[in-house]
């Protein structure tokens, strides 16, 4: 009789520790890996690895499957994608503590934060509970293809404390600022790694309020971080524009101090301020030395809104014809709009509102997503550069190129880490030793945004692909994505293959590795459509020692769960 659950044969381990890789078998019993070398026990189950890479499960810091893990036990984009355990609750969103009376706010907010349209979340969320802990023990009760851990989220403690006061954006009472203290600190016993705010500008519902905790006074977030690093959370994730930088981390440092927990922040180039990322990593620097626990959370490619006639975002779609067509079924409207008139008063209307002009039709940073998808093109091949150099108009090239494939081809505008035109700036952000591996946001932006693949990006591109400047070592690029993530949460069971680690694997044919074109679905509730980003290459992924993606394909288990609380 076999003696093991599981024995994965001759793989190239990339063990996520970050040293060089070695040729060894990985043996697994009762979830957890028990042997790695030369395993001479059997296996009931056995993968032939010989030719392929073994990692961790990558560990995704940056998701907003708040959601999804309410009514799906797949937690894709990501679980196509490599990844074993997601943190969800980023941003300051999310949907509880929740009185039934507030649930249309927290909604609105999510659908205007995160890209989630309302019509799907009415029908989706069970609303099963009210408090922090009610949220916790309905994702407990589920059962899902990876792990998925939880963070209190500042909005809906606003909302939930402060009623109508908290859209207005009031100041808090003491009382108030109190409250959402025990609330939070609540939170944290529940199981929650940690709490995250937004003070983002763009943040807001889609009729134009600004997120609740835009602007809270320092006084609010230092209570709630003493009270959450009292309860022992992992971290305090911030999401801020930084207007004002040196006061906005000052401030930010302030906080942490007072939490006497480590905080984690979104770190990008944008175009606006493409300096901006520089000064704010030096500062993190100056912040480290002092013992000050700051990060930077970064992606290794650009942020990237897809354009397409089937997507929710393309150059004509702020124009007055657009609306004509804009909700009749995908193929209805791709019939009308292979009519010469529509096309006609669609290429001649022009964008009056210049911020939504500049990012739908700043042409020279419109370029082909490409199969396999080009994440750091060439500057030469944008739309703006190829419609000059064929002498037409920006405008009707787009039409063109959007009309392939059926109407389906999609457009890929970088927002933001593209200022260059390359990514170096990204890949200085990737090497430093204070940044995370982030900002994914799988579950969000469904229909604009398909980051969640990422990870397989990260892999395929930076360590074997890249031609424009400098690669990543495999194993930086693995302990990046799995150990470091891992520790940075405070759950020391995972992200490392190593005698007693939890057995969260891929199995990866290295050569093969990588991200396909996303598709739109239409499988939310209510028929509401997404991205999805599936990946060629994952042999096998296992959590807990189960398969759950054997070549890209479910194999039914679901041995994920709730994970409450830092792991030793």
């Amino acid at each position: 009789m076999p003696d093991l659950d599981m024995v994965i044969r001759g793989g190239t381990v990339v063990d996520g520790g970050g040293g060089k890789p070695f040729e060894a078998d990985v043996a697994i019993a009762g979830g957890k890996i028990v042997e790695v070398g030369k395993v001479a026990g059997r296996g009931t189950e056995e993968i032939d690895a010989r030719g392929k890479i073994v990692t961790p499960g990558f560990v995704d810091i940056h998701t907003h499957y708040d959601a999804q893990a309410t009514w799906s036990s797949r937690i894709d984009s990501s679980s196509y994608n490599g990844v074993t355990t997601a943190l969800i609750g980023n941003c300051g969103v999310g949907f509880a503590p929740c009185l039934p009376a507030r649930r249309d706010a927290l909604v609105k907010l999510m659908e205007g934060v995160e890209d989630l349209p309302e019509v799907v979340l009415a029908e989706g969320l069970p609303w099963s509970w009210e408090t922090f802990g009610e949220f916790m023990d309905t994702l407990d009760a589920r059962h899902y293809d990876m792990d998925i851990a939880a963070q209190v989220t500042h909005a809906p403690l606003r909302v939930h404390t402060m009623g109508e006061r908290a859209a207005a954006h009031a100041v808090a009472t003491p009382a108030e600022i109190a409250e959402m203290a025990r609330l939070a600190a609540e939170g944290i016993r529940a199981g929650a790694l940690g709490f995250s705010t937004s003070r983002a500008i763009a943040h807001k519902t889609l009729d134009g309020r600004h997120i609740p905790t835009l602007g809270t006074p320092e006084d609010e977030l230092e209570a709630i971080g003493r009270a959450v690093g009292e309860a022992g959370a992992s971290w305090m994730q911030v999401i801020s524009d930084f207007d004002e930088p040196e006061d906005e981390f000052a401030r930010l440092q302030r906080i942490c101090t007072a939490s006497g927990r480590p905080m984690t922040f979104s770190l990008l180039q944008r175009e606006s301020r493409p300096w901006l990322w520089r000064f704010l990593l030096e500062r993190i620097e100056a912040a480290n030395r002092e013992g000050i626990r700051m990060t930077g959370q970064v992606m290794a490619r650009p942020v990237g809104l897809m354009f397409g006639f089937e997507l929710s975002q393309h150059p004509f779609v702020a124009k007055p014809s657009w609306q004509a067509v804009a909700n009749l079924p995908f193929e209805q409207r791709m019939q009308a709009l292979r009519d010469p008139e529509i096309k006609a008063r669609l290429l001649a209307e022009e964008i009056a509102d210049p911020a939504i002009r500049a990012r739908l039709n700043t042409w020279d940073m419109i370029f082909r997503l490409g199969d396999p998808p080009d994440y750091e093109p060439l500057p030469e091949t944008s739309l703006g550069v190829t419609a000059a150099r064929r002498g037409m108009a920006p405008a009707e090239l787009a039409w063109e190129w959007m009309m392939e494939q059926g109407g389906r081809a999609i457009l890929n505008r970088p927002i933001i880490n593209y200022a260059d035109g390359d990514l170096e700036a990204v890949r200085t952000m990737v090497e430093h030793p204070q940044t995370l591996m982030g900002l994914g946001d799988g579950g969000a932006h469904v229909g604009i945004i398909c980051d969640a693949s990422s990870t397989t990006h990260m892999l395929s591109y930076w360590t074997r692909d890249r031609t424009r400047g400098p690669r990543l070592p495999l194993e930086f690029a693995v302990k990046r994505l799995t150990r470091d993530n891992a520790m940075a949460l405070g759950l020391a069971d995972r992200g490392l293959v190593a005698a007693g680690k939890k057995a969260d694997i891929n199995v990866i044919d290295y050569d093969r590795l990588q991200v396909k074109v996303p598709v739109m679905r239409y499988d939310l509730p209510a028929g509401g459509k997404r991205l999805v980003q599936r990946a060629d290459g994952y042999t096998a992924t296992l959590v807990n020692g189960a398969v759950t993606y054997r070549d890209g394909e479910a194999t039914g288990a679901l041995p994920g769960r709730l994970v409450r609380g830092a792991k030793a």
